[in-house]
């Protein structure tokens, strides 16, 4: 295990021990679960691009999705009754328009 030198200012510092207090922790436990938590969030945010980077690609390439419409009735009604066809794959067509 490495040791790392973070400098605080002391607000931040201030807040951060009663930040730490409330949740029954020491402050380096604090600081510990805080750098954890927005690494995992930082790696879940990579994933996510990368997963819609794939998925936008794959329309791309194959120009098939279900439309927006088609999808939330299809949701509605799996959500309502257990059961609904399996919306129609239509033709993506890209924009250039810029709003």
């Amino acid at each position: 295990m490495s040791t790392t030198t973070i400098r605080i200012d002391d607000d931040l510092k201030a807040r951060m021990a009663e930040a730490a207090a409330r949740a029954g922790k020491t402050a380096h436990g604090f600081i510990l679960d805080a750098i954890a938590q927005t690494v995992g969030q930082s790696e879940q945010d990579l994933a996510l691009q990368e997963l819609a980077d794939a998925r936008w690609g794959t329309l791309l390439a194959t120009q098939q999705t279900v439309g927006w419409d088609e999808t939330k009735a299809y949701l509605r009604q799996r959500a309502a009754s257990g059961a609904a066809p399996r919306p129609q794959v239509g033709t993506f067509a890209p924009t250039t328009d810029k709003k």
